[in-house]
């Protein structure tokens, strides 16, 4: 996630480019404009044939691909907006969980519920490294003690494997000191909530955007942009190159910017900063146990990962 003042001035978000999708997107416009400046010196012909295309094509052409793109960015800002929901909703149970091992069960021996809640801390990186397809957080080798690495080993979904752990060690101690069932039921629901984060994690991540589609839109939008200087030189000369440019910086980064926000889960600059809410989480649980508290993970070059 990309850190930004709350007031920027007008300098900044005129040229500043830390935040700036033109750094995923300048080889195409500068492309783009190498194509127009060609135009522009061969008056828009081509081998010997003078390309003659009017504004009304382009016209409708771009009211067209202007809504495809919005509505595709829509869909992919509720894909990010409801996985960055799902991982507040984790904060949330880590929260009242941590509470609750640590009120409701007072007969519990300190290291028994130490043990639980570093696995729900793991809980969340575990989840982390499964959504991003990497291999285990060094954070996970001090908090998953060895039964908790076993039954995690070589599992398609860990997360899911760690919760049925988590679950078990959760209501064994809760009966081991004499907890009722009320607060069972209490335990549980925290536990199965966490099911249900879980599996709304896994909807968004195995089900993209349809490809057809966002390789339609990929195609229209390269072809607009390449098209657009033939209707352009005859009308403005010289100065098509600055107007391609500046459509064509709109439109791939319309592109651009929903390819990256529609896998939230994903460590380009606009997705979720995951390793920030497992230190989150991680900071929340030892400051109810009392305990010195990691700091807070910081934006690297103004990237929050």
């Amino acid at each position: 996630m990309i850190t930004r003042p709350q007031n920027p001035s007008a300098f900044v978000l005129l040229f500043s480019l830390k935040g700036s999708i033109i750094t995923a997107i300048w080889r195409k416009v500068l492309f783009t404009v190498l194509i127009s400046s060609v135009v522009v010196a061969t008056h828009g012909t081509l081998y010997h044939y003078k390309v003659v295309l009017t504004a009304t094509p382009f016209t409708l052409w771009g009211l067209t691909l202007a809504i495809c793109l919005g509505f595709r960015n829509t869909v992919a800002y509720q894909r990010f907006w409801e996985a960055r929901t799902l991982w507040g909703e984790l904060s949330i149970i880590t929260r009242n969980l941590t509470r609750q091992i640590l009120t409701l069960l007072p007969m519990a021996a300190d290291h028994e519920r130490r043990q639980l809640l570093d696995l729900l801390i793991g809980f969340g990186y575990t989840l982390k490294d499964f959504l991003r397809r990497t291999g285990p957080s060094e954070e996970l080798s001090r908090l998953l003690d060895e039964p908790a690495r076993e039954a995690i080993a070589g599992k398609q979904s860990p997360p899911s494997a760690l919760l049925h752990q988590l679950g078990e060690r959760t209501i064994n101690l809760a009966r081991q000191s004499g907890a009722s069932d009320m607060v069972q039921v209490h335990l549980d629901e925290q536990l199965t909530r966490m099911n249900y984060v879980l599996g709304g994690c896994e909807r968004i991540k195995n089900t993209p955007i349809p490809y057809p589609y966002i390789l339609m839109l990929h195609r229209i939008v390269h072809l607009y942009c390449f098209l657009l200087p033939f209707c352009l030189v005859d009308s403005i000369g010289w100065f098509t190159p600055f107007a391609v440019c500046v459509l064509a910086y709109t439109f791939f980064g319309l592109d651009a910017l929903g390819d990256q926000i529609a896998d939230p889960f994903d460590t380009q600059p606009n997705d979720l900063p995951l390793d920030a809410m497992c230190r989150g989480n991680e900071i929340a649980v030892l400051e109810m146990l009392g305990e010195q508290a990691p700091a807070a993970a910081q934006p690297v070059n103004g990237v929050l990962l």
